[in-house]
């Protein structure tokens, strides 16, 4: 409960009939004008329309009074900018082109060998059925149950929330609401797919943007997710819990808990919002961005080759994607570091680039094929800032680096320990400082080191242009890191 600037509860109740319940969501007829007989079946026939008893007592928890909850800052990921421009480290001879002389890593041999898996195909479902859908390039169809497109958002404040519910609710939902649940897990949808998959839906049935929000929040609940619908100036915001921060969007805390308005993700804030307190019945999960293994998405196949030249040489480093997957990564909100750290590369661009690489670090010392995959990451995009690239902070997933020219150091620091780890099987760490992030890897091998718990790990830099793993951007060199990101040593590709 929050309290305004004297600390009285702040209410909702711009037209003063706020104040009255309703008796389990009907209106009340007093047993004067009727025999108790008549009455009991009166009562019966308006339960008729609900199919769930959970339906009717939490719409009449709806047409409870509401309080105003006001915005928290959002939360940033980076306490300092980033630089704009980072150093280089002169060139050296060409004797040893990436750095050190080679140094052969325990329990490694001198040959890199690199395990090469066909792609898999995409799921798609095929039946045909009432309305269609685009999703990231896969056509979806689903059914809909009679009138679920009638329901209104009338009059546009609370009483009409509940009256949208009410109307949604008559309706035969049920096997739309499995529908979903299906070609999600057909899909491989993460929480994140399934909030974009309702999202879509609730705008194909219906084109007013606040109706199609209300259906959207409807399926949530019923898919068993926490999350709220608000209200402020005839606005309609939906609400999703959270457990862990999503950066850059307005979040407010009811019952001690983060729900955050993921429609406005950096974008302006909402002020205060009108909402009640109570979940809708067992619908207690929260929105997890994790990403540990891929949607499956209809295939829009593209290519590029990523280039760089070092010590009078040039490398080419050809590679395919989807198209489809890349816009899927780029709806995603601010995530925490583990999400994008532990998210895989799709199989069929780890395979290109595994395969390009192949040729170059064959028959290498290993220790030489791993500054060999740094220098890739350091020289074969452009450094630009996402503030300069996108006007806001964007950490990139590994896919996301390789497909867009310019990147950061936090995105290069995704990119590089995705490829290490894959490529050699080594230990790798998200290296976290206030304007910059770096790796560092669990090798024995001598260089510049941090302490990670009571593991020693030298320095990689992905954004040191030119520097070879264990040296660290002088600048850092002194100062201890903020955090690491731990990197899972399994990844699902598929």
């Amino acid at each position: 409960m929050l309290h305004n600037k004297v600390g009285e509860q702040k209410r909702y109740n711009p037209s003063c009939h706020f104040n009255l319940l309703f008796v389990v969501g009907f209106m009340f007829v007093p047993l004067s004008a009727q025999t108790f007989s008549e009455y009991k079946n009166a009562q019966a026939e308006s339960f008729q329309k609900y199919k769930d008893e959970n339906d009717a007592k939490f719409n009449t928890y709806l047409k409870s009074e509401w309080e105003a909850y006001t915005a928290q800052i959002p939360d940033s990921l980076y306490e300092k900018p980033k630089p704009k421009e980072l150093p280089h480290v002169p060139e050296r001879s060409d004797k040893y082109p990436w750095g050190a002389k080679p140094i052969k890593l325990q329990g490694a041999g001198p040959k890199v060998t690199i395990e090469l898996v066909l792609p898999k195909e995409s799921v798609a479902p095929k039946e045909k059925k009432d309305i269609t859908i685009d999703f990231y390039g896969t056509s979806l169809e689903f059914t809909l149950p009679h009138a679920i497109d009638k329901a209104k958002f009338y009059p546009k404040e609370q009483e009409g929330i509940s009256n949208f519910f009410d109307e949604v609710v008559a309706t035969e939902y049920l096997p739309l609401i499995k529908e979903i649940d299906s070609t999600s897990k057909n899909m491989n949808l993460n929480d994140w797919g399934v909030y974009q998959l309702v999202l879509k839906l609730g705008k194909k049935i219906y084109t007013n943007e606040e109706e199609a929000k209300l259906l959207s929040w409807f399926f949530f609940n019923k898919l068993g997710y926490a999350v709220k619908v608000g209200l402020f100036n005839q606005k309609v915001f939906l609400m999703h819990y959270s457990r862990k921060v999503i950066y850059a969007t307005p979040n407010y805390i009811i019952d001690a808990k983060k729900y955050f308005v993921l429609s406005n993700y950096a974008k302006e804030e909402t002020g205060n919002i009108y909402t009640y307190a109570q979940n809708y019945p067992n619908a207690n999960k929260p929105l997890d961005l994790t990403l540990t293994s891929l949607p499956f998405l209809s295939e829009n196949i593209k290519s590029k080759t990523l280039s760089f030249k070092q010590y009078a040489h040039e490398y080419f480093i050809p590679y395919e994607y989807n198209q489809n997957l890349i816009d899927f990564m780029a709806s995603y909100p601010q995530a925490d570091y583990e999400t994008y750290f532990n998210a895989p590369i799709e199989q069929r661009s780890y395979t290109s680039i595994a395969t390009a690489m192949k040729k170059y670090i064959d028959n290498k010392k290993t220790s030489e094929a791993m500054n060999f995959v740094l220098n890739f990451v350091q020289n074969a995009f452009i450094y630009k800032t996402d503030s300069e690239q996108f006007g806001r902070e964007k950490v990139m997933f590994a896919e996301e680096t390789l497909y867009f020219d310019k990147s950061d150091c936090e995105d290069r620091a995704v990119l590089f320990s995705y490829l290490v780890k894959e490529l050699f099987g080594v230990g790798v760490v998200g290296v976290k400082y206030k304007d910059h992030m770096a790796t560092a890897l669990y090798i024995p091998m001598q260089g510049d080191s941090v302490k990670a718990g009571s593991r020693k790990f030298i320095i990689a830099d992905p954004t040191y242009i030119n520097a070879s793993i264990g040296e660290s951007i002088p600048k850092y060199r002194s100062l201890k890191p903020e955090r690491f990101i731990v990197v899972s040593n399994t990844t699902k590709r598929q």
